[in-house]
């Protein structure tokens, strides 16, 4: 039984839904549905996830391998980073004090 291109897309807002974004969101990502077509589903990354260079890991090893699993229609996940997300995904030190050494 093949399901069409609706159906599939709404099993992949429900599995946004309900196990990619709780896991995400716990680190200040989000993750929106883009489109789907011919086995490619691509999602845009946006809040601490844009931009984040471990985006790529969660995406490839945790997203991709998810969708996968309970969506075998969906052959490849691509991702685009929101460009107006206003987050700094990288480590700034607060005391921007660089090698302090009392003497």
């Amino acid at each position: 039984m093949s399901r069409s291109d609706k159906e599939i897309i709404e099993l992949v807002h429900d599995l946004i839904e309900s196990r990619i974004q709780p896991a995400v969101s716990s680190h200040g990502g989000k993750i929106n549905f883009v489109s789907y077509g011919d086995g490619k589903l691509v999602l845009e990354l946006s809040g601490a996830c844009a931009g984040c260079a471990g985006s790529t890991m969660t995406l490839k090893y945790g997203v991709e391998n998810m969708v996968k699993h309970y969506i075998p229609e969906v052959t490849t996940v691509e991702a685009i980073h929101d460009e107006n997300s206003g987050v700094d995904p990288y480590y700034k030190d607060p005391t921007n004090v660089i090698n302090t050494k009392e003497i």
